[in-house]
């Protein structure tokens, strides 16, 4: 009896390793591929991976399901990524909020943004629009800077929140031209519009999706965009960086696997991203939601990841922003 027992467990070990060698031979993927989106559906993050998921599917070879796990400023869906098992079935898309921002708000992150997750590949980045009312002296970012410095403390700008890359956006703004100008927050940019056009509001970096069309129903002025050269996806506004030398500011998307996912994975999602970012009808489906392809290689996004996060830092800590 004791016999029989013994051979059944040997049996059974025997079974259980050869279909664990079995799965670790078949090529990845061998199943389909989650990417976490950390972001509720339908915001900018969700429709940027849902862009994308078809035909990065196909490269891979495998159908690509997106996932959202918001909460927490992204922090929940990013951490469930951090612990996943590093197979390269759990993909995560993530943006500035997650990677670069929060980990400088808020020391009590669940995970490390640096050790915790294998970059992949910056997917994309949206810029943001310097939106000032149709009742403003100022027609170009010099003349605003000439009038906020004759004016120290009279002049406000909108953000969506405390924290935020809008605030952000407008501090840095703020830092390099060397301005005394007013916070307003609010809950989110749309609400902060009406006050802009009334003239209550005297400046906002917005989205390029919500800002543009209030200029070009001529609700609103554009004196600048927050890339370092020229976009098409802003055609006819000249880069805030023409005037501050070096000035930038992106909401950045890109692919994470956890830490010590295997070279060969992360090499395969890489080419498989670069493939579908060049693709004529992807391209047009981001740059209407006002995002540039990107694309690259691991090395060129963990050393954007790296130049981010300490700007962002910099900025937090001398400008004392904080999520409250």
């Amino acid at each position: 009896m004791q016999r029989r027992q013994l051979m059944a467990t040997l049996w059974l070990a025997c079974s259980a390793w050869s279909a664990a060698s079995q799965a670790q031979a078949q090529p990845y993927p061998s199943k389909p591929v989650r990417l976490i989106v950390p972001f509720p559906a339908g915001g900018a993050t969700d429709l940027f991976a849902r862009s994308l998921s078809q035909k990065l599917g196909e490269k891979i070879g495998q159908s690509l399901v997106v996932e959202n796990r918001p909460g927490a400023g992204g922090t929940l869906g990013s951490d469930l990524v951090a612990k996943a098992t590093p197979d390269g079935y759990t993909l995560l898309l993530a943006t500035s909020s997650t990677h670069s921002i929060g980990p400088n708000l808020n020391p009590r992150m669940p995970y490390d943004a640096v050790k915790d997750f294998t970059p992949i590949s910056q997917v994309g980045h949206a810029p943001s629009i310097m939106l000032v009312p149709n009742s403003s002296p100022a027609k170009t970012v010099k003349e605003w800077i000439d009038h906020a410095k004759k004016n120290p403390g009279r002049l406000n700008y909108a953000s969506s929140g405390n924290g935020t890359i809008v605030q952000l956006t407008a501090e840095l703004f703020k830092s390099q031209a060397d301005l005394f100008v007013v916070h307003i927050p609010y809950k989110g940019t749309a609400l902060a519009i009406p006050d802009l056009v009334s003239g209550k509001v005297d400046v906002l970096f917005d989205s390029l999706p919500t800002g543009l069309p209030h200029v070009r129903d001529g609700r609103l002025r554009a004196l600048g965009v927050t890339t370092l050269k020229a976009t098409p996806l802003a055609p006819g506004v000249p880069p805030i960086a023409d005037v501050l030398p070096g000035y930038e500011s992106n909401t950045w998307f890109g692919l994470f696997g956890p830490k010590g996912l295997p070279a060969d994975v992360v090499t395969r999602v890489n080419m498989a991203a670069n493939q579908v970012l060049q693709d004529p009808e992807v391209v047009d489906k981001l740059q209407r939601l006002g995002i540039e392809s990107v694309g690259g290689t691991p090395a060129q996004f963990t050393a954007m990841l790296a130049k981010e996060s300490a700007k962002w830092k910099k900025i937090i800590g001398e400008r004392k922003i904080t999520m409250d």
